[in-house]
């Protein structure tokens, strides 16, 4: 469930916890893995994850964990085939796969090797894309050798369109296609497909979803690394991503902007669908919401945005250290307009 403590587990642990989460769902007996097999690909996976605080593999694992409580809560194994599943699965293990720490804005305005490589769309998200394959065709980790060639096919190209999903620049667009359902049915292939993409950006963004201290963390960890792209950007000469800036960006107001145009629209499209939603994910967001409104009445009452930023900047963001696959989370650099919360696209 989404109270599960994500921070308490350790690295052997999270390996463990992933290999489970594969067998209790019954993946490994559908899909004839091999344990060994599984237990490469999981530990290559983790190996290719940086240590930035927030895209690390401690963020694939939450995002991964999260999915697997929304596949048990919203009963998804008798509503979609073991394809569906393990696609899901994978994609949220696997989206953010050798993340650099730097978003697509960074990549796109520095005219790096990614940028270039993918003619500036989505370069982050394809990156992961291609590692993700990389590692899936290697014999050791490949995890579908003994499935069907077609249905293994067919997984891989629903792995890959659900990476790409997680850009936050297409969030306005699947967010409307979402609201726009109104007789969602699982015989209706698009709305599948929109629904997987849905559930997969819902999970890499859910932090605030969690109990306090560990939605407090992930935020602490995402500022961390906000501010070390503004601080390269401004040493390179680059545009300064404004959501980044740690002279001027607070935790607080920034998590509530998120929160309150992105999040919690997408989880209310969600809740449309699932109706079990409302009471583990939309109520403590806007729980999350309230809180995060009261820190920036908090800070304005003393001395002001400006005040705080000067005497250190972050609006009182905490230093999360990186641990090995550890210090961060999954609140994919948000790169949405500014009208949006502030936040762009990648």
């Amino acid at each position: 469930m989404p109270t599960f403590s994500v921070w308490s587990v350790q690295d052997e642990q999270m390996l463990n916890l992933l290999e489970h989460m594969f067998y209790k769902l019954n993946l490994v007996t559908h899909f004839k893995m091999e344990a060994a097999t599984l237990r490469q690909f999981l530990r290559s996976l983790q190996d290719h994850y940086g240590q930035n605080p927030f895209h690390n593999f401690r963020h694939g694992f939450c995002v991964t964990q999260m999915m697997y409580s929304l596949i048990f809560l919203c009963g998804l194994q008798d509503l979609l085939p073991p394809e569906d599943i393990v696609t899901l699965i994978v994609a949220a293990l696997c989206h953010d796969v050798d993340h650099p720490g730097l978003n697509n804005n960074y990549q796109v305005n520095a005219r790096t090797e990614l940028a270039s490589r993918y003619q500036n769309k989505s370069p982050l998200e394809n990156h992961h894309c291609a590692v993700t394959m990389a590692i899936l065709s290697r014999t050791d980790c490949d995890i579908f050798r003994n499935a069907a060639p077609e249905q293994a096919r067919k997984i891989l190209e629903g792995v890959a369109e659900l990476i790409l999903a997680t850009d936050m620049a297409l969030h306005p667009q699947i967010l409307r296609s979402l609201q726009d359902v109104h007789s969602f049915s699982f015989s209706q292939e698009e709305h599948v497909a929109l629904l997987k993409k849905g559930l997969i950006k819902f999970c890499d963004i859910s932090n605030e979803a969690r109990p306090v201290e560990e939605a407090e963390l992930w935020a602490d960890a995402l500022m961390e690394e906000y501010f070390l792209q503004s601080d390269r950007e401004k040493a390179e000469g680059l545009p300064v991503t404004p959501y980044m800036d740690r002279h001027t960006v607070t935790k607080a107001k920034s998590q509530r902007s998120f929160i309150s145009f992105l999040l919690i629209p997408l989880c209310e499209a969600l809740c449309q669908i699932f109706p079990q939603m409302t009471v583990w994910m939309l109520q403590p967001l806007q729980e999350a919401r309230l809180r995060y409104e009261r820190q920036t009445t908090e800070v304005s009452g003393r001395m002001g945005c400006v005040g705080e930023s000067r005497r250190g900047g972050g609006g009182g963001v905490r230093h999360v250290r990186s641990v090995r696959g550890g210090g961060g989370f999954g609140e994919k650099s948000r790169h949405v307009r500014s009208v949006q919360g502030g936040r762009a696209g990648g």
